[in-house]
């Protein structure tokens, strides 16, 4: 898929993502519009998957172990044909397949409950384990947020992971430099995140501009040629990006646009939508 076309697509996976939370009247919009673009790249351009069969054998897994974005997620599947787009607007609601978190068993595409946080890494980890003891060739993508690595959890996964080779593990950090309580330097710094990474055996790739289709198709294609270790592509992003009253403000981490926020927020959509249709 051409760049514009990915553009054009991340755009209406942020529409969907800014209808689902204010449907809901709850939810975590600023993570889930700061991972739109790696959400579209990934399911429309790097994953072996199939929207007609969810559950095929040598499908691609992706774990979304930052599970609070996923209105991200559901948008994405949605617009990848998983299920239809006008679901979003159930986001929450009793009865909806698509809850305040993943669900493996009612969502069409997604292959992991997800939300406590460092707890989706390790499941992705096990994933890649399983296919390298079985020779399967599909590969494992999982999804953290930079305030999620300050679990323990997710440096025991990554041990493991480094430890086995596991090269058929791409593990993504969202790195949008903000969390619930403010930034993530201030709240409880990770940084370096490369350094880490490095330090438990796995390949890194810094990209500049995760919100950059040029840089992510460069990144996922190193991961791919990358043989013997894992390798973490660290994303710096911007958080609420598409929607300018929600970009770099933690107060938008997790909460829902009242209905003039929602228009501003949608009228700015559809105007960068008409923008990408005109080049």
């Amino acid at each position: 898929m051409e760049n514009l076309e990915l553009q054009k697509t991340a755009n209406e996976i942020r529409k969907g993502i800014v209808t689902a939370v204010h449907a809901a009247k709850a939810g975590h919009p600023g993570g889930s519009l700061s991972a739109a673009d790696v959400y579209t790249y990934l399911y429309f351009e790097e994953m072996n998957i199939d929207p007609k069969d969810p559950k095929k054998a040598d499908r691609d897994r992706f774990v979304l172990s930052k599970g609070h974005t996923a209105p991200g997620l559901y948008s994405t599947l949605a617009n990848r044909g998983y299920f239809p787009v006008e679901d979003l607007t159930t986001l929450r609601q009793i009865g909806s397949h698509l809850q305040g978190h993943p669900c493996i068993q009612h969502t069409p595409g997604v292959d992991m409950s997800s939300g406590s946080l460092g707890q989706g890494i390790s499941t992705a980890v096990g994933m890649a384990m399983s296919a390298k003891l079985s020779n399967d060739s599909y590969r494992v993508y999982t999804l953290l947020g930079d305030g999620e690595i300050q679990e323990g959890q997710v440096w025991e996964a990554a041990m493991f992971a480094g430890h086995r080779k596991l090269d058929n593990l791409v593990v993504i950090v969202d790195n949008n430099g903000l969390q619930i309580d403010g930034r993530i330097e201030d709240v409880c710094s990770p940084y370096p995140i490369d350094k880490k990474f490095e330090a438990f055996n796995f390949h890194v790739i810094n990209v500049a501009d995760g919100n950059d289709f040029d840089q992510l198709r460069a990144a996922f294609k190193e991961a791919k040629e990358t043989k013997g270790m894992p390798t973490a592509i660290v994303l710096k992003t911007v958080k609420g990006k598409g929607v300018s009253y929600m970009e770099n403000q933690a107060g938008w981490h997790g909460k829902a646009p009242n209905d003039d926020e929602y228009a501003q927020a949608m009228e700015e959509l559809e105007k960068a939508g008409e923008a990408l249709c005109q080049k």
